[in-house]
């Protein structure tokens, strides 16, 4: 690849800061997260802002194929230039806002489930995230690149303050590892902070009791909304339709202390908590009168 520097000379480029357009300048280290990613040649790769194609040349080198989801017009264009120097045939561009594709249409036009990269803005990175879970029957694995105090928080275990809303979903069906950091010197425009490339593996189901998906996230969203408060308080200022001793039965029957914080609880816990609060829900509605 040639180097995004002197990619922006040619071109007249001038990186976009609000576009988060830092561009990997060590092909080296584009080489170490295709490895230790153990991207596989009957793999499909969709890659989320190619940008100058520093991961998209050696993802299609190393993949059957790749779409590449570029958002800048003048970006997409010099990566067709590029994709064609380097004689990447098995590449397809599609110039759009990522947050208006449809993710899992792309693995369902390829006929089998497709591995996402990308390094993400800081902006959209949790819409991305809350995307792919969503997804995750057709996208089982994404490799990402984030700032580097994100992914602490994307890797974080319960009952500290990075432990959060995406973090307790993630965990609740995923499984995320750290497979490189990325200093701010291997970039250009060098960026103020590190980053790091994690993977994140979703896993199938665990033995969770029956629970509906959309109300636990739900509750998970209403839970750390206010995550300075405990849980009794938090969940009462949630618009659960459900009175404060209601929802103090709730979280006893849960097993779960109402004077705990959101940050504290596992998974397996928000689950029971969901159950719970629906039960307590159900029998609020029977008590009404005709």
């Amino acid at each position: 690849m040639r180097s995004p520097q002197l990619l922006c000379k040619l071109y007249d480029l001038r990186p976009q800061k609000q576009l988060g357009q830092n561009f990997l300048a060590d092909p080296a280290t584009a080489r170490v997260i295709i490895d230790r990613a153990g991207v596989q040649p009957e793999d499909i790769v969709v890659e989320i802002g190619p940008g100058l194609g520093a991961l998209t040349i050696p993802l299609s080198r190393a993949a059957r194929a790749v779409v590449a989801i570029e958002k800048d017009r003048s970006l997409a264009r010099i990566l067709s230039d590029e994709l064609i120097g380097a004689g990447a045939t098995n590449v397809r561009i599609i110039e759009a806002d990522v947050l208006n594709v449809d993710l899992a249409s792309l693995a369902l036009e390829a006929g089998q489930p497709v591995t996402v990269f990308g390094n993400l803005p800081y902006n959209i990175s949790s819409q991305i995230i809350i995307r792919l879970i969503t997804a995750r029957r057709q996208i089982p694995r994404a490799v990402l690149m984030f700032q580097k105090e994100l992914a602490v928080r994307l890797r974080a275990a319960p009952g500290g303050r990075d432990y959060g809303r995406i973090t307790a979903m993630l965990r609740y069906c995923a499984v995320v590892r750290r497979l490189a950091v990325v200093t701010a010197a291997h970039f250009f425009p060098v960026p103020k902070v590190d980053s790091e490339v994690l993977e994140i593996g979703f896993r199938p189901p665990r033995n969770y009791p029956a629970h509906n998906e959309d109300r636990l996230f739900r509750l998970i969203a209403a839970a750390f909304g206010q995550r300075r408060k405990t849980l009794k308080n938090a969940l009462s200022g949630a618009g659960l339709s459900l009175q404060p001793p209601a929802i103090v039965r709730a979280l006893s029957q849960a097993g779960i202390d109402p004077l705990r914080r959101a940050e504290t609880l596992s998974p397996e816990e928000f689950v029971a908590l969901e159950i719970s609060l629906h039960r307590a829900a159900s029998e609020a509605d029977a008590m009404q009168p005709l």
